[in-house]
């Protein structure tokens, strides 16, 4: 397990430490507190891993790991679960003009290392679809599992709606936070991230409660109990309403992005139209829970889990290796 940055206390359950080979960028001071201020490092730091070794490799990203060099020959199959946001979505992740010249050679080196995978795999339809728009490449689709053991059905007995993100710009909190308010509904926001402050500002006052990080048996309570979870941005697979899901809640998210293929409208959830306040506080005003069954819901999020993903995964890898070594075998001596 190849990583630029890795953290025992958070992931040290996931897989033992001592197969952890981490980047040189591990010894600078709170590299972890502060693994943001290094994205103009991590292309240098991908490089620079030496992978001669192995014939497969399975890198799973969101910008950096696609970049990877590997010994001739050998094949690299990358699971993506977006483009990076700083080429596609360029005005909205660069606030400041200063950055911009850096974000320009980030951006130009992203799509140099988009043309090293031998196949990438996306982690929904709406992310494939990137892929082919900004990359020029296809993508098997691959949807995201997500650990339905976590959580077990609840029965929405709690008078309110939750948000479960990490507290970024993109992810469009603060409308959830308006929509709440015009709708007179309790909303809770559980995560952390570089917005929070400001977004504990714009909630004082209002029916939102911030809740900052909660543990995985918290989450669990919370989401069970909740009348619907919330998805207010555009997502690029939309894990949380599978996460509500097993956990026997629907949720309510914008019409678009990756919420498409993990909401089944009318049976696990609902959308609104429009990205603002007053389309999402008419959903919720409009929004009945009682109609949701919590075993079809269940039975919903199972369709995602691991184990199916493992299988699928291992499949793919295999049809690229032999298609590589095909082709390989095809070339005239």
């Amino acid at each position: 397990m190849y990583t630029a940055l890795y953290d025992e206390r958070a992931v040290g359950d996931l897989i033992a430490p001592d197969r952890v080979r981490v980047s040189a960028l591990a010894r600078v001071p709170f590299a972890n507190r502060c693994f943001r201020a290094l994205a103009p490092f991590y292309p240098r730091a991908f490089e620079r891993f030496d992978l001669s070794g192995f014939d497969v490799v399975v890198s799973s990203t969101t910008a950096w790991a696609k970049g990877v060099r590997l010994a001739p020959g050998a094949i690299h199959v990358c699971y993506i679960n977006t483009v990076s946001r700083f080429a596609f979505a360029y005005d909205e992740y660069v606030r400041s003009p200063l950055a911009r010249p850096l974000v320009n050679r980030l951006a130009a080196w992203d799509r140099l290392a988009a043309t090293r995978p031998t196949r990438f795999v996306a982690n929904s339809t709406n992310v494939a679809n990137r892929i082919r728009e900004h990359y020029g490449r296809e993508a098997d689709v691959l949807h995201c599992p997500v650990d339905v053991d976590r959580f077990t059905p609840g029965n929405g007995a709690g008078d309110y709606f939750i948000v479960v993100s990490r507290l970024l710009p993109y992810k469009r909190l603060e409308l959830a936070i308006a929509a709440a308010a015009l709708a007179g509904i309790r909303l809770f926001v559980a995560g952390t991230g570089p917005a929070e402050r400001s977004l504990r500002r714009l909630a004082r006052g209002t029916t939102t409660t911030m809740l900052g990080f909660v543990s995985d048996a918290q989450l669990n309570e919370l989401l069970g109990d909740a009348r619907a979870a919330i998805v207010p941005g555009e997502e690029d697979f939309g894990l949380v309403p599978l996460e509500a899901a097993a956990a026997g809640r629907p949720t309510i998210a914008y019409r678009g992005g990756g919420a498409l293929e993990t909401i089944v409208e009318g049976e696990t959830g609902a959308f609104f139209d429009e990205p603002n306040a007053e389309s999402l506080a008419a959903a919720l005003r409009n929004f009945g829970a009682a109609r949701f069954n919590p075993e079809r819901l269940r039975a919903h999020a199972e369709k995602f889990a691991p184990a199916q993903f493992i299988e699928r995964l291992r499949a793919i890898v295999q049809r690229v290796y032999r298609e590589a070594h095909r082709a390989t075998a095809d070339v005239p001596k």
